[in-house]
């Protein structure tokens, strides 16, 4: 029995992990399933690593989110394929929140993003996504390249820096004057890395390129320490620590996920941050813009995944599974989580049947946090600023941001613009909001050319003749909405001489809102008011529906409302005495 999908209770992830398992599950998809799952978990467990440590977290922070809204996500999502867990799209946003509000308020953020989450699937929300305009999200992704390319900078030239500035303008301007004092040893394992992982590739050879590129930097760099005299770079033991049993440990904690409240984790000032109204208020910006480029990209990574094995996701679905790992995920130090789409791809391309996959990728990653934590010390902080610079290029859109600027017109171009400027230059909060809006007003100037109205002074081609004597054709085309109701229906105050009667032809026009009600029934009560009649003709779909709930009904000698044009001028001959038969009037087929 199909679940009621117009049902106001039915939640789409509710048959989520039958309707990705359908066709049944046998040993042959496990191996198939455990092969992909192994080895997406191989690349991903230093690469969330360092996305961790961009967005202002502890390594293993990333680890946890992987594990834990990896897992629930591929669970309870609507695609069968896609790979969840931290990513580079978030670090623009979860780095500038973790200098101002500290862990705590990084994971408080991903909490609150996570109930919007929820929100937006249970609200049939998934597919309105797809109308952020295309412009839009390649600015925004170019943008972020930019600055996550400029965190880079730190790790991968081993500068001394205390702390990083949230402006970008101001980051740029002191790592330039720091650049000098650039550590040597660093900056020979960054570039090692970066270099087998773009030369790689070209090899086409089966093994996975961040795996290798970041075997080779962390090997290139414990064989120098050991063999050459007073090298040393900085490794994530080096970087980070823990305190267990009141003994403070380099490195990361070798073992799992631990239940916590996230607002109890410390603030900027090293204490728990607490939860209020006022932190919720501020955290609120940061965390619509966690949602929203979430829903953007885990949306994208279904897409992607539905061409490549021939599937159909189900964006709501999406969404609330999104939702549920950002809600969960905090509670055991998880970060933002969204589809990643490289370890997507990687998940089909290594064989993978099933959502078990990323299920099973999950687990293999807490199986390395356990097993394996001290040996994840030894990977150095330039090899995963390496990893990140690649993971930039990759999401740059570089090849679509030139295209734009080819053939798109010089309205799209702005809209790029703007955001990729907004983007680098402030905060994504911001470019999102103003891009957004930007793209909107745009479009509704379009929309608005499109949409107008002319008076009609020859033979009209729906009618077999001309017009009697002092009655006037006022015909309306396109969408009758805000941006264009008031330009579609001022030509028709320029109307002359007050004729006897006059015809507005809304034939055209597909779409009314409230604003084009309003226009229209403005422009008929103003005709009345001058005892002129009023007929409008072309009455149909949804303008009729409108017109019907707004009240507007026939009223006998003053307005008349007709489903055709024809219709229209037979029943103002009628009215107005010019029936040459003296028949009566004609029964309206819509009011």
């Amino acid at each position: 029995m199909k679940p009621d999908r117009q049902h106001p209770l039915y939640l789409p992830f509710a048959t989520a992990l039958r309707d990705k398992l359908r066709g049944g599950y046998n040993l042959s998809k496990l191996r198939a399933d455990l092969l992909a799952g192994v080895t997406v978990g191989i690349v991903a467990t230093p690469l969330t690593m360092a996305l961790a440590i961009s967005s202002g977290a502890p390594p293993q922070y990333g680890l946890y989110t992987a594990i834990v809204a990896g897992l629930l996500i591929a669970l309870t999502g609507g695609s069968r394929f896609s790979v969840s867990g931290p990513t580079a799209a978030f670090i623009i946003i979860l780095h500038p929140i973790a200098e101002k509000y500290g862990l705590g308020g990084l994971l408080t953020a991903g909490w609150m993003a996570g109930i919007m989450l929820i929100t937006m699937g249970v609200a049939r929300m998934g597919k309105l996504i797809q109308f952020i305009p295309y412009p839009v999200t390649t600015g925004f992704a170019a943008g972020s390249a930019v600055v996550i390319v400029s965190l880079q900078f730190k790790d991968f030239f081993g500068l001394q820096l205390a702390a990083q500035p949230d402006r970008f303008l101001d980051r740029i301007g002191l790592i330039s004057q720091t650049l000098p004092g650039f550590h040597g040893p660093d900056l020979l394992i960054g570039a090692a890395t970066l270099a087998v992982l773009l030369l790689w590739p070209r090899l086409k050879i089966g093994l996975p390129g961040p795996l290798i590129g970041i075997v080779a930097g962390t090997v290139l760099a414990w064989l120098l320490t050991r063999w050459v005299e007073g090298f040393e770079v900085a490794t994530i033991a080096s970087r980070f620590n823990y305190v267990q049993g009141g003994q403070t440990l380099t490195g990361i904690p070798p073992f799992p996920p631990q239940l916590t409240l996230p607002w109890q984790l410390p603030g900027p000032n090293g204490q728990p941050l607490g939860l209020s109204l006022s932190l919720i208020e501020e955290l609120l910006g940061p965390a619509m813009a966690i949602a929203l480029i979430g829903a953007i990209k885990a949306l994208l990574c279904a897409v992607v995944a539905d061409g490549m094995t021939g599937t159909k996701h189900d964006p709501d679905a999406e969404l609330i599974g999104q939702g549920i790992g950002n809600v969960v995920a905090p509670f055991f130090g998880g970060i933002a989580a969204t589809g990643a789409l490289a370890r997507t791809v990687s998940n089909i391309r290594a064989g993978a049947r099933s959502p078990l996959a990323a299920v099973l990728q999950a687990l293999f990653i807490l199986l390395v946090l356990l097993a394996m934590a001290p040996l994840l010390g030894y990977l150095p902080m330039a090899a995963l600023s390496a990893l990140l610079l690649q993971g930039a290029w990759n999401m740059s859109e570089h090849q679509h941001f030139r295209h734009i600027f080819r053939v798109a017109p010089g309205s799209d171009i702005l809209v790029l613009l703007v955001c990729f400027g907004l983007t680098v230059i402030f905060n994504m909060v911001i470019a999102i909001s103003i891009g957004v809006v930007l793209a909107a007003l745009l479009f509704m100037s379009r929309m608005a050319e499109l949409t107008g109205g002319k008076h009609i002074e020859a033979d009209h081609p729906r009618l077999e003749g001309p017009l009697p004597e002092g009655v006037r054709l006022y015909e309306v085309s396109g969408s009758l909405f805000f941006g264009a109701a008031e330009k579609a229906m001022s030509a028709l105050h320029d109307i002359g001489a007050r004729p006897r009667a006059v015809i507005i032809n809304i034939e055209q026009v597909t779409i009314m809102d409230v604003s084009g009600l309003v226009a229209l029934d403005s422009a008929i009560e103003r005709l009345r008011s001058d005892g002129v009649l009023v007929a409008v003709a072309g009455v149909h779909g949804q303008p009729a529906l409108l017109l019907r709930r707004a009240g507007l009904r026939n009223i006998p000698g003053k307005l008349l409302l007709s489903a055709s044009l024809p219709q229209a001028l037979m029943r103002v001959r009628n009215t107005l005495g010019e029936s040459a038969t003296g028949q009566p009037l004609l029964t309206d087929r819509i009011i």
